[in-house]
């Protein structure tokens, strides 16, 4: 109880007031409901942070729904400052708080709904999550993982340079936004980092299969080079090179327990909090010296947090254009090219970009502003409840299996709950992508549980007699005349 006090002291009522202090505060409609979204958020990280089980998918949405889409636009709306030079009117920023804190009440309602269920009797979560891995398909990951790295690191423009070349450089020389070039490193980043985590996380085979060890001791090696080339800051974004770090260390065994949780997890909130905006040293070639700034003009200023002005943007081009239901289905269809489906939707953060007016296009559209732009709060609602469900049953699986060391619920989970910072910030067109492969690679190395992935119900004994069994009659059978 105490820790729950602390912790709630901490993130509703000191963190906000000191952004608010240091600020001249602009009281209005829009700041009030915020204060509200920031006490809701604050309040799912608080119960996070101090639960008796580990909640990881649980722990990635609160985190960033209280860092971006609560502490910092409770800062850009008591000082009217923004990232963006695009500007909207009171009502359109009441809209958006409304919108942010109608997406929070969905996904706590669909949370509460999932918790109350026997995860056991999954039909899909239960029987996927139970999965084990398999040695075989994992040393056979270790291997193709080594040869798409020299097959295609010499093929990429730049060579092995590239993948220590700062964002800024590709994007210059448009090899950032070239799509070939993106999937060509997606499909080297992830097999890599999956093959990596499988064989980390494999039992160490005895001594007798002395091949399976040499082999693994081999590969390890190599397979931690090669993620150093595909997954490093420098070339990769920083949620992926932190997915990587952290998915990394929450498949060690001492993080699976609840108390090592916490106190990972409270570290980790920290880091996002205050080293995040400057853990962008590497994007730049240009490298200034660091300048540390007060929190609430680091949300106010930096592109990083540019997902609430966005929404605002989102709520604006529906007020003109409509809805677009088409959007979601260019995320069914994401794998259709443009060849062949010339109006297929882009991306939601560069169609903002285009409307607002920005020359630059690489922003973020929420999960928020995109369920909205399908058909309005309806599409909100039903798009956060499925989250929150989802969410809460892959924790409860994974907390019941996180015992077993070779479980895919102990990989995949973590994978998804630390990515999901990135699904949430969207555009979900940039990274469904992505995502599929990053869901689907684990599921090659992997084969069915063995058992049941529900514990059994023991067995009752068979009733007895007080009287003493019958000589030649078998007990529950009667004697025929």
């Amino acid at each position: 109880m105490a820790a729950v006090c602390v912790w709630a002291l901490l993130l509703v009522v000191l963190l906000p007031a000191l952004i608010l202090q240091s600020t001249d505060t602009r009281f209005g409609a829009a700041l009030a409901v915020q204060c509200v979204v920031v006490a809701h958020a604050g309040g799912g990280l608080t119960k996070v942070l101090t639960d008796t089980s580990v909640r990881l998918v649980a722990f990635g949405f609160w985190l960033f729904a209280y860092v971006w889409l609560g502490l910092a636009p409770l800062a850009m709306l008591a000082t009217d400052s923004y990232p963006l030079h695009y500007r909207t009117g009171e009502t359109t920023a009441l809209a958006a708080t409304g919108l942010t804190e109608l997406g929070l009440l969905a996904y706590s309602a669909g949370a509460a709904l999932a918790a109350g269920r026997d995860d056991s009797r999954s039909l899909v979560f239960a029987p996927l999550l139970s999965r084990s891995l398999s040695p075989l398909p994992v040393l056979l990951l270790c291997g193709v993982s080594l040869v798409l790295a020299l097959v295609l690191i010499p093929g990429q423009e730049g060579g092995l340079r590239a993948f220590f070349t700062s964002r800024q450089a590709l994007w210059r020389t448009r090899t950032e936004a070239d799509p070939t070039h993106t999937l060509r490193v997606w499909i080297l980043a992830v097999p890599a980092f999956w093959a990596l985590v499988a064989l980390v996380r494999l039992p160490r085979p005895d001594r007798k299969h002395r091949v399976l060890r040499a082999v693994r001791w081999t590969a390890l090696p190599c397979l931690l080079a090669l993620n150093v080339i595909v997954n490093n800051p420098i070339s990769r974004p920083r949620f992926w090179a932190g997915t990587v770090l952290l998915v990394l260390l929450f498949s060690w065994r001492r993080f699976s327990s609840p108390r090592v949780f916490r106190v990972a997890a409270a570290a980790i909130t920290a880091v996002v909090l205050f080293a995040f905006p400057y853990s962008d040293y590497f994007r730049y070639d240009e490298r200034e010296a660091l300048h540390v700034v007060p929190l609430a003009e680091q949300f106010t200023s930096s592109m990083d947090y540019d997902a609430f002005q966005q929404m605002q943007t989102g709520i604006d081009y529906v007020q003109e254009n409509g809805f677009s239901p088409s959007a979601a289905l260019g995320l069914v269809l994401f794998m259709v090219p443009r060849s062949m489906w010339p109006d297929k939707p882009q991306a939601t953060g560069i169609e903002l970009a285009q409307y607002a007016g920005y020359d630059f296009h690489n922003l973020s559209a929420p999960v928020w502003i995109e369920s909205y732009l399908w058909g309005g709060a309806p599409c909100v609602v039903a798009a956060f409840c499925l989250l929150g469900a989802a969410g809460r049953r892959m924790d409860d699986v994974r907390e019941r299996l996180r015992h077993r060391q070779r479980a895919l619920a102990v990989l995949l989970v973590p994978a998804f709950a630390f990515y999901q910072m990135v699904f949430l910030r969207g555009s979900l067109m940039a990274i469904v992508g992505p995502l599929l492969l990053l869901l689907t690679v684990p599921l090659l190395i992997t084969t069915r549980a063995a058992g049941p992935s529900r514990s059994p119900s023991p067995v009752r004994p068979p009733a007895t007699s007080d009287h003493a069994p019958i000589p030649g009659l078998v007990p529950g059978h009667r004697r025929h005349p």
